[in-house]
Order: structure tokens, then sequence, then C-alpha cells
């Protein structure tokens, strides 16, 4: 596994640097050579001493993307946690091809999936709408600014954050014409007009 470690704003010391590329080899027995492994590290200086110290850990594998982080006191607590999330996910990963090659095996043979489940038989073609990702990570209060931000910074085109000014959920997005539009749902409300 090819293994990039950097600090953002900061220098890595070579005891952290070494204490992680000993914890991913935890993962990289389980994984190939074309694997690769992105490791940041970052200090955030607005948050408690708790988890000031953060960890974010993108994993390649087989041209999918795996991603964790963590927040801990120290790099080496945030390393352990998010290698830890890691483990569990690239188990799953790994899992999933042969848990969905024996469901489409009992789907038409009318055998059990195996480990007790038992497939609904169903015409060929006919798919029923399935969830095949689940995401969980913290979100934590900041200004829509700060929001914008993280969103550029991660390359992504939404953000689900926490409103620093009203403590409500919003998900920031890229519009197509280049420009941010925010989403605040309201429990209940119905669809406010266009803005």
């Amino acid at each position: 596994m090819r293994t990039t470690i950097r600090g953002k704003n900061l220098t890595v010391s070579d005891n952290d640097r070494a204490y992680i590329e000993r914890k991913l080899q935890r993962l990289e027995r389980m994984l190939d050579d074309r694997s690769d492994a992105e490791v940041e590290l970052r200090l955030e200086g607005n948050r408690k001493v708790a988890d000031s110290h953060i960890v974010d850990v993108a994993l390649s594998i087989d041209g999918q993307s795996l991603r964790g982080n963590a927040a801990a006191s120290t790099f080496r607590e945030a390393t352990d946690d998010v290698i830890d999330k890691l483990e569990r996910r690239t188990v799953e990963y790994k899992q999933r091809p042969r848990d969905r090659r024996r469901a489409e095996q009992a789907r038409y043979s009318g055998a059990p999936a195996g480990d007790g489940d038992v497939v609904q038989l169903e015409e060929p073609g006919a798919e029923a709408p399935l969830v095949v990702k689940v995401k969980r990570f913290a979100i934590e209060p900041m200004f829509e600014e700060d929001a914008v931000s993280r969103m550029e910074e991660l390359g992504h085109t939404f953000f689900i954050f926490v409103n620093a000014e009203n403590e409500r959920v919003a998900v920031l997005y890229r519009r197509r014409d280049g420009r941010y539009g925010l989403i605040e749902p309201v429990i209940g409300g119905g669809y406010g007009p266009d803005e």
C-alpha cells in the first residue's frame, strides 16, 4: 500500500509518522499493493483540547474511496480511533461482494443466501430501490463561510454542517452557476418559495 502522510499547516514529527505507518500496517494486511492511503494531520485551535488533534485518512481500494477521520487530544489517540473505524469499514467493504454474489445466486435459485438470511424471490430485472452506502460523520457548529471553505477543501459539491448562528442542521451545495445554495430543513414545515 502506498502511503502519504502530511500535516496541514504543521510539520509531522518523525515519531508521529512512524506511529501512523505502524498502525496502517493493520489495514495493509487486508489490502493489496494497488491501494493508496493519504493521511492528513491538522490542529484545530477553536476546538476543545480533548478533540483538537484531527487525523483524516482516505483509502483508495480498487478505485473506490474509503474515508475516515477522528479527533482526540493527541495525534496518536486520533490515529488509533480512525484506524479502528477504517479497519471495520475495510472488512465490510471486502465482505460486500461475497454477500452480493450469495444474494444474487439465491434470488434465482430459491436457496437461502447464507447465515440464515432468506432472500425473497423477485422477477429478473425487478430492482427495488436500495441504499448502497451509509456514511456517518461528526458535524460541528460553524459559520456559512467556514462551511464553504471546508467544502472546497474537501472538493465536494455539498456539505452538511450545524449553522453556528441558529444551531440548526444545514446543507450547503454548489449551484450550476458556481455560486452556493443553503438548505435549512424544518421539521413538519412545508416547502417555501425558491429564493
